[in-house]
């Protein structure tokens, strides 16, 4: 198993990938072995997390600025990748977003459309000019980090929830598309405590857990490592299409 994850020789791309959950995923594909690209809107913390990248793990590490949900931006992502590193076997669409609104008839037409842009049309876009060159290539793996607001969602993150349930649509359709030589699969998180939980009001969230979660906490960043490295490598070499949730038990999936 352990030579299954092993991912050395292979080029990482994760965008979000500065902080929370996409900083644990590229901490842990360098530590074993793959050169990583961190992607994200602030190129000076994409910066200093490729530093330390290369510093801590000896593999070669770049970040990039982007702002995923332009076109042009994913495009130019997308060139400065295979310029710098020739290849992409790994790309985690990570990058999301989820404004706080007051209301729902509040929630303004440039909200909307950011929200998407970001969550989805960024990921569409990765996925298919990556998608396409690794089916004409060597392969490779795509993960989607979706949220269990897909299947389960509520009024105060309603555009999110529909942004993440297209990027479950867009899983399975483009695990059929780029098949057989690209796996295409969706990491589908709970609640985790990252830099976006600070906003939480922590009693709140912590009586919640103990009701709703049968594990009876929120996630931890680092938990998320286990089933990144399992769809990014080799572990995972019959597994295509699949929604691996990641949540505590928060949600039951319908009979």
């Amino acid at each position: 198993m352990a030579a299954d994850l092993d991912l050395t020789g292979r080029t990482a791309l994760v965008t979000g990938g500065s902080r929370g959950l996409g900083r644990e995923m590229c901490l842990a594909f360098a530590a074993h072995g793959a050169d990583v690209i961190v992607a994200s809107r602030k190129l000076d913390a994409c910066e200093a997390l490729a530093a330390e990248i290369e510093r801590e793990h000896g593999v070669r590490a770049l970040g990039v600025a982007c702002h995923v949900g332009r076109w042009e931006d994913c495009d130019r992502l997308v060139e400065t990748a295979y310029e710098r590193f020739g290849r992409v076997d790994v790309l985690v669409n990570n990058a999301g977003m989820s404004p706080v609104y007051a209301s729902l008839e509040e929630v303004t037409e440039e909200l909307f459309d950011k929200v998407l842009a970001v969550n989805l049309k960024g990921a569409f876009r990765l996925s298919a000019v990556i998608g396409r060159r690794m089916a004409d290539g060597d392969g490779g793996s795509i993960i989607n980090i979706s949220s269990v607001a897909a299947v389960h969602p509520e009024a105060a993150e309603l555009p999110y929830a529909a942004a993440k349930a297209g990027l479950n649509a867009l899983t399975l359709g483009y695990a059929r598309a780029l098949a057989p030589r690209v796996r295409v699969n969706t990491i589908m998180p709970g609640p985790f405590r990252t830099d976006i939980s600070k906003a939480w009001q922590p009693e709140t969230v912590e009586r919640l857990a103990r009701e709703r979660i049968p594990l009876g906490r929120v996630g931890e960043a680092p938990e998320i490592v286990g089933a990144a490295l399992y769809l990014a490598s080799d572990a995972s070499s019959y597994t295509t299409g699949a929604v691996l949730k990641v949540d505590g038990g928060l949600v039951v999936p319908p009979a």
